[in-house]
């Protein structure tokens, strides 16, 4: 390894000495600077922030290295027949290194925005492609590879040299990474054109991916030489696991697509479960995530959606109802607590004039008199509870400008009181105690 390392070496020197160094740098930075205005040309006509070519600007997409690096291997092509070729050698190895990176991570960041196992795999893939660069540059790769496929690992009664599993792991990786590409660039292209409803929309996806991953799955494991036929054993495992110790998660992502499928609950619907009340903002194969509007969410499995109660909140005519309870004292005029309750609905904007806001008088208390008004929103994605705190802002002014009082209620007085408190006796009512006014 030592006499083929300083071979390597020579040959590099003496590549570097027979090259004309700045001839060979004016041209890729000539590859650079048309790789860089045809990217911003294409962005101005083509501009997406979301798109894995283009990226957020033109530096950033995974075009501008692919495009310096096909300018770069014609150059270098070119240049050969007259001189010996080294800075761009080095530079093509580098932007290939480049170009797959940016790929890679541009498509698992647009999959998995949030994913901290996607961050991470990004940095490992990242480096593992900047060294491969580096020993291909320094015409390394070739010995290493005979190396690693030297080394032979024991699985069962097969050994397997490393090289094969790297390049297994390695190209199902990128068969991953592909169809995930595919399935995004078939959603942005067919699906969010054709299919308008987004439960729909959602369904299409879910068995789009699954389908290109199942597949890329196969042939990444055919071109590594694994027997598919094998797979038929495991398939059997799968399905005994699925019966038994995977019947929930099997459970919740069928629920998941009868849920989307049948339509009874909508990407967007207000619905109430299990005491939590929100928006629906997305439905996962396993689970559906409900936002409150005060930013909380709730992960709700997708069986309890088929096999419990649920309310949905959200009518075909998108009208969303709030109520203001009160309770004002005994002696308080009927007819003036409903003119101002009413009075205090219709003067937000946001509460819809059709239908009107309503009062009921919902019941007489011993201490006071309960009043429950009853007003609609057609907006409900934009808060619910600033609509419902400017009512009850109104209603208290509206209660104070009128000298209406709301009711205190009784308190429960312990028997006997350690600590009799002036003007007040207690007074005993079927069997309980009072608070009583002497």
């Amino acid at each position: 390894m030592s006499t083929t390392g300083l071979s390597v070496f020579e040959q590099l020197i003496a590549d570097f000495q027979n090259a004309s160094t700045w001839l060979e740098l004016a041209l890729l930075a000539l590859c650079l600077a048309l790789a860089f205005g045809i990217t911003r040309m294409l962005r101005k006509h083509f501009a997406s922030d979301t798109s894995v070519w283009l990226g957020p600007t033109a530096l950033r997409g995974a075009l501008f290295p692919l495009l310096t690096l096909v300018l770069v291997w014609i150059a270098q092509a070119v240049l050969a027949h007259y001189q010996q070729v080294f800075w761009l050698r080095m530079a093509g190895s580098l932007l290939l290194s480049l170009a797959v990176i940016r790929f890679v991570v541009r498509v698992l960041s647009k999959t998995f925005p949030n994913s901290t196992a996607a961050r991470l795999f990004e940095q490992v893939f990242s480096w593992l492609a900047w060294g491969v660069a580096v020993l291909a540059s320094l015409g390394l790769l070739q010995d290493v590879m005979q190396e690693l496929d030297s080394l032979h690992l024991a699985l069962g009664k097969t050994s397997v040299s490393l090289l094969t599993l790297i390049e297994g792991l390695l190209s199902a990786g990128l068969m991953m990474v592909a169809v995930l590409w595919a399935s995004s660039l078939f959603e942005q292209r067919v699906l969010n054109q054709v299919v308008s409803d987004l439960s729909m929309r959602k369904v299409a996806m879910n068995i789009t991916r699954t389908v290109l991953i199942t597949v890329g799955l196969l042939v990444s494991l055919s071109i590594v030489g694994v027997d598919l036929t094998a797979l038929s054993v495991m398939g059997g495992a799968v399905g005994v696991g699925l019966g038994f110790g995977m019947q929930k998660i099997a459970s919740n992502y069928v629920s998941g697509f009868l849920v989307l499928i049948e339509r009874a609950l909508r990407i967007g619907d207000n619905v109430r479960v299990d005491g939590f009340e929100g928006r629906i903002t997305d439905i996962k194969t396993r689970f559906t995530v409900i936002r409150a509007s005060n930013g909380r969410e709730s992960i709700v499995p997708n069986e309890t959606l088929i096999t419990q109660r649920v309310e949905n909140l959200t009518r075909f005519d998108q009208r969303f109802s709030l109520t203001t309870d009160i309770v004002v004292e005994l002696n308080s005029d009927v007819e003036q607590v409903r003119a101002l309750l009413l009075a205090a609905a219709a003067a937000q904007p946001r509460v819809l004039k059709a239908p009107a806001p309503s009062v009921l008088l919902v019941e007489i208390l011993a201490y006071g008199l309960q009043f429950s008004l009853t007003y609609y929103i057609a907006d409900p994605v934009n808060g619910q509870g600033n609509v419902r705190s400017d009512v009850n802002i109104a209603v208290l002014a509206g209660l104070r400008a009128a000298q209406v009082a709301l009711a205190v209620p009784q308190q429960r007085l312990s028997w006997p009181s350690e600590t009799p408190i002036e003007g007040v006796v207690p007074v005993v009512k079927n069997g309980a105690d009072f608070i009583g006014h002497a």
